[in-house]
């Protein structure tokens, strides 16, 4: 049986970060956008109201989340290229989803948003130094620092996880 909740497995950064990884990050959080998009193409209000597993959110939920989250991810980029090592704020992603634009709100703001975010995003991080990409911020929720070359993937998979739990929906109810 597929995976539910991690359709395409965890994330793991490789032991050395290549410039081949970074190029294929750049390219996924690229195309992410219109890959989201297409995901939602043609849903009704009640199938973007549909959970993409038991206990999981809602298709619309989870658009606006993505919204969120890449809008945070950017801000971290930021504070870390202009800050040393600096101490992010965690937000509570699961109480933010609750909230009425994410339950209710149209989804083309965030598609709109997340294409145009994206495409600062890429544009930012395709002009870093070896030396930025190994600046870093700390969580202190993980209680980890990351880097930004490790930050780049983990969000290009984060946006793969999401497309693929909307993908995998429509294929298992056949939209």
């Amino acid at each position: 049986m597929q995976d539910l909740k991690y359709p395409i497995g965890l994330f793991y950064a490789p032991e050395k970060i290549e410039t081949i990884h970074l190029k294929g990050w750049l390219d996924e959080l690229a195309a992410a956008p219109s890959r989201l998009k297409t995901a939602v193409l043609d849903l009704s209000d009640s199938q973007l109201d549909t959970p993409y597993r038991e206990g999981g959110w809602s298709v619309r939920q989870v658009v606006h989340h993505l919204a969120d989250s890449h809008m945070n991810a950017y801000i971290r980029i930021k504070l870390a290229l202009t800050e040393e090592n600096p101490v992010i704020r965690p937000y509570e992603e699961k109480a933010w989803a609750e909230l009425s634009d994410s339950k209710h709100g149209e989804i083309e703001v965030s598609l709109v948003l997340l294409e145009h975010l994206h495409k600062r995003l890429v544009m930012l991080a395709s002009s870093l130094s070896e030396s930025d990409l190994n600046r870093t911020f700390y969580h202190p929720a993980n209680k980890t620092s990351a880097t930004l070359a490790e930050t780049l993937g983990v969000y290009a998979w984060h946006g793969n996880h999401h497309i693929a739990h909307i993908e995998s929906l429509r294929k298992r109810m056949g939209w």
